[in-house]
């Protein structure tokens, strides 16, 4: 990480300039969303992901539960994580757009590719891809982001205690 990305403070969506934050939004880990469920509790929901370079986009068949919610209360957080050690950490927090969708999300398959290559995808796709299928894309573009590695960056707690 360049000492310049280093020093900026957690929260600072700059840091979605790092190597850390590259590597975990170009990997395969799953992303890790939180948000509130419409019975006022808390979720968090495993899901792939792709990054366009403004927002983390996951894509849900029509009727999901978490849609109706993500209209509700939109605001919502995500990580992309390692288990090390020591762990990568990237922490996001945004709003979620959910657009409904006829058909496939267009970065349906390209999150497929990324995850499990062209043809998986490709026979992925093709399987789900009929008349009357609904899903619905959902958009998080970053307004928060932090970065732990445990090695440049670690949690302030931690870095007191040094």
């Amino acid at each position: 990480m360049t000492s310049e990305l280093m020093d900026l403070p957690q929260g600072d969506v700059r840091l979605l300039g790092s190597e850390v934050a590259g590597r975990l939004l170009a990997s395969t880990e799953l992303a890790r969303l939180a948000y509130v469920a419409a019975d006022g509790t808390p979720r968090v929901f495993p899901m792939m992901f792709h990054w366009n370079g403004e927002e983390i986009v996951m894509a849900t068949f029509g009727g999901a539960h978490k849609i109706p919610a993500l209209r509700a209360r939109p605001d919502v957080a995500l990580t992309v994580d390692t288990p090390g050690p020591p762990p990568d950490v990237l922490l996001i927090r945004g709003r979620a757009q959910v657009t409904d969708v006829a058909g496939v999300v267009p970065e349906y398959g390209l999150i497929h590719r990324r995850y499990f290559g062209e043809e998986q995808a490709a026979a992925t796709v093709a399987e789900i891809d009929r008349p009357g299928l609904t899903m619905a894309r959902i958009a998080v573009r970053p307004t928060w982001a932090g970065v732990l590695d445990f090695q440049t960056r670690v949690p302030r707690a931690l870095a007191e205690r040094s």
